[in-house]
């Protein structure tokens, strides 16, 4: 992993998300990017008090590398400007600029208009060419990232995070943990849940990685995965989203969208479309 892209808005949830997004880039001896996105109206009236606030901006992101150079000395610390709409200039400086992995906050917590991290972050995750991390506000990002819990349910798109969370796993040294997740009393997408999570464990094992299988039923599928994470002291939720919430998977849409907002810790997102 060489680049990580952060997204600031300057509410505490960016801020806390920015430092998580350092503490890994350290671990990984990646560069940190932190991108501000200028969402304002395009009035010409609107003009000087947009320098002026870009001003305030580049002024706030000198202060927030020096401060967190400091906590990291070994990595490049560097910030982008851009204008228009949060996701997808977040997602073109992705891609423009070869970003391995994006970091968010799950919430802004501003109260703030402004300040867009808390409305954007569910449209950051389903945009992004590359995985996405969400950090909760009240995560503690000291600890280090021993457990990653993988909810697989039965869909063939499941699969397209685990090559990925091994990834993750190697360079963390974590433990992964395959959680076959049901909703149904049929038998038939039962099957195909535990294919799934079998097909999982096989993959991870044949990567010399660290892995149990663990199975779960429950209505809510969410509710089921926070409190499996929160048994098991897990530190990151890894799952598959997609731009399309019509879509019947489990781990897509809707449930993606309940899971960056209600989790208790980071979760992970890799964008079906993009694989």
């Amino acid at each position: 992993m060489k680049k990580i892209l952060c997204a600031v808005d300057f509410s505490t949830g960016s801020l806390h998300a920015l430092d998580y997004a350092v503490k890994m880039a350290c671990r990984l001896e990646a560069e940190v990017e932190m991108v501000w996105v200028d969402n304002t109206a395009e009035a010409s009236s609107l003009t000087a008090i947009s320098k002026d606030l870009r001003l305030e901006v580049k002024k706030q992101f000198e202060e927030l590398m020096s401060e967190r150079q400091q906590a990291c000395s070994s990595i490049k610390i560097e910030y982008k400007l851009k204008k228009g709409k949060v996701y997808r200039e977040v997602s073109a400086l992705a891609s423009a600029g070869k970003a391995d992995l994006i970091v968010a906050g799950s919430h802004g917590v501003s109260g703030f208009e402004q300040h867009w991290i808390g409305s954007n972050a569910f449209r950051i995750v389903s945009r992004a060419p590359v995985p996405v991390i969400t950090v909760p506000l009240n995560y503690d990002i000291q600890r280090p990232v021993n457990k990653i819990v993988l909810p697989m349910d039965s869909t063939a798109d499941t699969r397209l995070k685990v090559p990925v969370v091994i990834r993750f796993a190697k360079a963390f040294g974590a433990e992964m943990i395959v959680l076959a997740l049901s909703s149904t009393d049929l038998l038939s997408l039962q099957k195909k849940v535990e294919s799934n999570a079998a097909w999982a464990c096989n993959e991870i094992e044949k990567a010399g990685q660290k892995a149990s299988c663990e199975r779960r039923k429950g209505k809510n599928i969410t509710q089921t995965t926070i409190e499996f994470a929160t048994e098991t002291d897990a530190d990151l939720i890894a799952i598959m989203t997609e731009k399309d919430s019509s879509t019947s998977s489990l781990m897509l849409g809707q449930y993606a969208r309940q899971m960056v907002n209600n989790a208790s810790v980071p979760v992970l997102s890799v964008n079906a479309d993009t694989y």
